[in-house]
This record gives structure tokens, C-alpha cells and sequence, in this order.
């Protein structure tokens, strides 16, 4: 196992520079760039601000050569858009570029944001407990519903409760996340009806003057809505995967056996069924956590006042802050690959019949 960890391990390198590699060649092609943003900018404002990018002034609405690669910039001075270029690590060939932001990738070096004057860690870091909120509880909500609920209905195939809670389960994925979040909004969170939950960010004011265990309970209420949204949206998968792996193991031999030695229902369930019917879900977690954490959250951090990973990630390509760009697709890489790695060591856990080195 501890060999098969190694090789996995060391296939996260080619696959990290590999990914890396084709977004940096995607976005070069990509119009709306922080150069031409910036001389959009300066053409809006006029010349005034011009004195942001160059001390000398002068110039300023020189005609621009024909042959500029950047459209927005004619009538502006050379000087100018050779500045702005300069101040984005622009004007250096983009294989030079691509080589010292590996060479700074090693070292978790992710430089700044074009935009917002801090390193793109210190930025990450910031917005990184939101996500965490957002993606542990919903994951642990959807595990603590869908595992239950899947047994129930494996138990009772067929039945009026197995259909009832199939239709309940379909509509809730059915529904789009952000439309249940403006529902739950208009309901609960003082939008028509009731005031019972807050709206925006993860704490009430002045609640850094407050004892912990009062902050605690004020971060749990802030949590409700917009992780029932997350929750209701995601436990459907889960749900009919539980299902379906309990009827799987239900049907073989070694249950028929168990029951015909004496034992009881509930210890055949939980006994026997459970752990083998369990290895995928169970092994599945450390993925379904990075899968929440990254990834259909933008709409609800919006809808929620949550400035988290999602929205970051989004304002970063709209304006092309390429460094967040690329530092924030660098560590979701990362952790998803080392995740997976994760996962297959759970299996071996839950199941230690499973044997990587053997199968290789």
C-alpha cells in the first residue's frame, strides 16, 4: 500500500503542470485582459489617470501605431501601455512567464492580485472559512440524511414510503439550488413572512465582543439557510446510491446464509450488509467534501451575503486577476488530487480485503 501511495503521489506532478499548462495557454487567447482592462479604465477617466501607471504626463493622447495588440489602446501614448504592461509582468514572452510561476508555485509563492493590493494566499486564506462552513456541514448533512433515508427505502423497496420519499427526493434535486435560496429567503429570512434566521455573513455585528459559546451559537444560526440549500440539492445521488447498494448486497448468498443460521434482521443489516454496501459511500467522503467546497456554491454566497471561494474564484475571472486565477486553481488541483488519494486509502480502511499493491 505505502508503494502504491508513493506512485500516486508522484502523479500529482504531472497532473498539476499539465493542468496548469493548458489554462495559462487558454487564457492568453482569452480577450478583456488586465492590460486592456486597465486602458479601457484610463480612457474612461481620460487622461487623468494616466498618473496612476507613468510620473511623466506627457503625451497621453499621442496617436497610438496601427500595429498595437490592443485595440483600446489607440490614441494613448506608448509609454503609457508600456507601463501598464510592465506593472502586470506583461511585457515578458509568455513561456518566461509560465516558467517563474512554476518556479513560485513550488514554493506556494502565488504573487499578488492585480486588483486588490494582497497576495493571492493572504486572500485565499481569508475567504477560505466560509467555504469550509459551506462545504463540512452540508457534506455531513447529506451523509447524516442520505445514509439513513437510502437503508429506510432499500429496507421497504417497493413500498408506499419507498415511493413517496423517491418523488420527495427527485424535487429536491429537481429544483435549482438558487431558486430554494430565494424561497427560503423570502420565507425565513424576513423576505414576506418570518424573520427567524439572519441574511448576511457568518456573524451578527459586534459579535467579536461576545463570549464563545454565544458566537458559537450565532455562527450555527447564520449556517442554516444556506446550508439546507446546499443539502437539499445534493442528498438525492447519495440517497438512491445508498438504496441501490443495499439492494445489491441483499440479494447474495452470504446474507441468505446468515439468515438461515439464526440471525436477527437488524444484525444481517447493520452486521453484514453494512460494511460491504458502505465501501463506496463511505470511501466516497474526502471527494464529496472537496466537490461541495469547490464547486455550486457561487449563487448561494451571493444570495447569502457569503464572501467565500466560490465568489472569489468568479470575480477573479471576470476580471482576469489572473494570479487568483491560477494560484486558486493550483490549490483546488492539489487538494482534489491529494483527496482521491485519500479516498483510496479509506477503502483499504473500510474494507481491508482491498488490495492496491496486489491489483497493480
Amino acid at each position: 500500500m505505502t508503494a502504491y501511495i508513493l506512485r500516486r503521489l508522484l502523479l500529482v506532478i504531472p497532473t498539476l503542470l499539465g493542468i496548469i499548462a493548458i489554462n495559462f495557454v487558454v487564457v492568453q487567447f482569452a480577450p478583456g485582459g488586465p492590460v486592456e482592462q486597465m486602458i479601457a479604465e484610463i480612457r474612461g477617466r481620460g487622461g487623468d489617470a494616466t498618473s496612476r501607471i507613468t510620473d511623466t504626463g506627457a503625451g497621453a493622447m499621442a496617436a497610438m501605431p496601427s500595429d498595437s495588440p490592443y485595440r483600446g489602446a489607440r490614441g494613448l501614448d506608448p509609454a503609457v501601455v508600456a507601463d501598464i504592461q510592465r506593472m502586470f509582468g506583461f511585457d515578458r514572452p509568455a513561456h518566461e512567464r509560465f516558467l517563474k510561476m512554476l518556479g513560485d508555485y513550488l514554493t506556494f509563492d502565488f504573487g499578488r492580485s492585480f486588483f486588490s493590493d494582497k497576495t493571492v494566499l493572504a486572500l485565499i486564506l481569508e475567504k477560505l472559512p466560509v467555504s469550509i462552513s459551506l462545504g463540512l456541514w452540508s457534506t455531513l448533512l447529506i451523509y447524516f440524511v442520505s445514509i439513513p433515508l437510502g437503508v429506510a427505502k432499500a429496507v421497504r423497496h417497493g413500498s408506499r414510503f419507498d415511493v413517496a420519499t423517491s418523488a420527495a427526493v427527485l424535487v429536491g434535486y429537481a429544483v435549482p439550488g438558487f431558486l430554494f435560496a430565494i424561497l427560503l429567503v423570502v420565507l425565513f429570512a424576513g423576505g414576506s413572512f418570518y424573520q427567524w434566521f439572519p441574511l448576511r455573513g457568518l456573524a451578527s455585528a459586534g459579535s467579536e465582543h461576545w463570549s464563545w459559546p454565544a458566537r458559537a451559537v450565532d455562527y450555527l444560526w447564520h449556517m442554516v439557510l444556506p446550508t439546507v440549500t446546499l443539502v437539499v440539492g445534493g442528498f438525492a445521488s447519495l440517497t438512491m446510491l445508498t438504496k441501490n447498494s443495499f439492494l445489491e448486497e441483499i440479494r447474495k448468498q452470504y446474507v441468505t446464509t446468515a439468515r438461515a443460521k439464526g440471525a436477527s434482521e437488524r444484525r444481517v443489516l447493520y452486521r453484514h450488509i453494512f460494511r460491504n454496501a458502505m465501501l463506496l459511500i463511505i470511501a466516497g467522503f474526502p471527494a464529496a467534501f472537496i466537490g461541495i467546497l469547490f464547486s455550486s456554491a457561487l449563487l448561494v454566497e451571493i444570495i447569502f451575503s457569503l464572501d467565500g471561494l466560490g465568489l472569489l474564484g468568479f470575480e477573479s475571472a471576470i476580471k482576469r486577476d489572473y494570479p487568483v486565477m491560477f494560484g486558486t486553481l493550483y490549490i483546488f488541483t492539489l487538494l482534489g488530487l491529494v483527496m482521491h488519494v485519500i479516498g483510496d486509502v479509506m477503502y483499504t480502511v473500510v474494507d481491508p480485503r482491498i488490495d492496491f499493491e496486489a491489483r497493480g
